[in-house]
């Protein structure tokens, strides 16, 4: 009786161990996946939740602070250097452009009619362009610019946390940064956004 018992014992065993070992391994295999797939839920939600922004309302840092310092040639007059300094006395606009920037042709326009209504300064800043292009662009497109800087190693860009072009940046008669676009200037941005800041600076656009 004994031995007719024993393989009914052994067998009986053999699946327990096999199913608790298999058990164990399975077990860990979620943890050694667990802090990877967290961060990857992470940086999905926080690429769904940027889909929602708009890029045109990038905050600047510098809102609120005066303009970076620099020292700049102006283009077409190469020996004239400009300074920060040398903009203030009356607020203005600092457009960001570029001939490679497709959408500030489509700007341009608008920015000519700010200048041809005299509605504020406009400074362009040329951003790491080539001289002679920028120069036929304005020949070629009109200049609404009181003077444009050169910025052609971008670092006046770097400061400023330029993205890219076309950027504009309001700045008071005092060289304080109010407010920055990052896109396109047009008619419904001056009204909504300029004009207000423009009024609580004690300015009439």
């Amino acid at each position: 009786m004994t031995d007719s018992k024993l393989p009914e014992t052994g067998s009986a065993m053999e699946p327990v161990a096999i199913a608790s070992t298999v058990s164990v391994k399975s077990s860990g295999l979620p943890l050694r996946f667990l802090a990877p797939l967290l961060i990857f839920v992470a940086l999905l939600a926080l690429f769904f939740v940027g889909l929602g922004k708009d890029p045109t309302e990038l905050p600047s840092v510098l809102t609120g602070k005066p303009m970076p310092a620099f020292q700049l040639p102006v283009l077409g007059e190469e020996t004239r250097v400009l300074t920060q300094n040398d903009l203030r006395g009356k607020p203005y606009l600092l457009n960001v452009w570029a001939t490679w920037c497709p959408t500030c042709y489509v700007e341009h326009p608008y920015l000519l009619e700010l200048a041809r209504q005299n509605r504020i300064r406009l400074i362009g800043l040329n951003y790491k362009d080539d001289r002679n292009k920028a120069l036929q662009y304005l020949a070629k497109l009109g200049n609404p610019y009181e003077t444009t800087l050169i910025d052609a190693d971008g670092m006046l860009g770097i400061d400023l946390g330029v993205y890219g072009a076309p950027e504009t940046f309001l700045v008071s008669a005092d060289g304080v940064i109010l407010y920055r676009r990052a896109g396109d200037l047009n008619e419904r941005v001056w009204q909504d956004e300029i004009v207000p800041l423009l009024a609580q600076a004690g300015v009439q656009p």
